[in-house]
């Protein structure tokens, strides 16, 4: 059957609904019509200008992304912007393009479970919770917190998130470099206003991106250990979101092809 950008989100909204979003937040169709076709899916964390490169290259009409490409409203639509260039390179090239940003983050088997599964941590609950599920009744929330099955020094398990996430360096903001690590908070993504939740659950190290300097400061007096391995750890999304769609794809007979995207779209590069 063929499967049309409509059908893609009702299948979508049984995952990650919509309204799991956090306030504001521009989870949705951002480029494309509801009755468009959708033959082939490139699954990325970003959608940057190398990214729609891509996804012409291989014959890609339709992107789901993670972060949304239009975060603020845009005023004008002038191509002498980069940003706006690539706004008009996705409309001429007919893709669709469907984010899903913090409904996936807080989804019960989304971005964050991902990453509690990633990082081995066991009995895992909500961080904090922002909604109920309208089928279940279950909390609904960004970050999980949970449990190592045994405790590990500090310095052994920033090195077991290094190789677990595949980076070659992160940072780490040290309150009690001799505590053990025994229960984690995790949050993908920019988790810094979230580390006093940590705390009030209990968590003696908190796995984040993006940890603003003066936050650090304010992490150590809390007396909380943060590993931050960069704000790109969300990458996940791509294997994970690949293989949900291809097992919607045998499913669902929809007859469309899912590539994950191949580019690494971190801004940093580290030296």
């Amino acid at each position: 059957m063929s499967l049309t950008i409509k059908d893609f989100i009702q299948q979508f909204q049984t995952f990650a609904p919509e309204y799991y979003a956090v306030e504001g937040d521009p989870t949705g169709l951002h480029f494309g019509r509801l009755d468009q076709d959708i033959h082939k899916i490139l699954v990325t964390l970003d959608i940057r200008p190398e990214v729609v490169e891509e996804a012409n290259k291989i014959g890609a009409d339709f992107i789901f992304a993670h972060h949304p490409p239009i975060f603020k409203p845009v005023k004008r639509l002038t191509e002498d912007d980069p940003q706006q260039a690539m706004y008009a390179e996705i409309i001429r090239s007919g893709i669709g393009v469907y984010a899903a940003h913090t409904n996936l983050d807080a989804a019960p088997a989304g971005m964050n479970a991902w990453l509690s599964d990633l990082y081995e941590v066991e009995n895992v609950e909500v961080l904090r919770a922002h909604t109920t599920d309208e089928a279940t009744g279950q909390a609904v929330g960004i970050g999980r917190i949970g449990d190592l099955a045994e405790p590990m020094t500090l310095e052994a398990f920033g090195e077991f998130v290094k190789v677990k996430t595949g980076v070659n360096a992160l940072r780490m903001v040290v309150a009690d470099k001799d505590r053990p690590v025994k229960r984690v908070a995790i949050l993908g993504g920019d988790g810094g206003s979230y580390f006093m939740d940590a705390l009030a659950k209990g968590a003696d190290t908190f796995i984040t991106g993006d940890v603003y300097y003066h936050t650090g400061h304010d992490m150590i007096a809390a007396g909380l250990n943060v590993i931050d391995p960069g704000h790109h750890f969300e990458a996940i999304v791509k294997s994970k979101m690949t293989d949900k769609f291809k097992q919607w794809n045998d499913e669902n007979n929809w007859q469309v092809d899912v590539v994950a995207s191949q580019l690494n779209t971190d801004p940093f590069t580290f030296i």
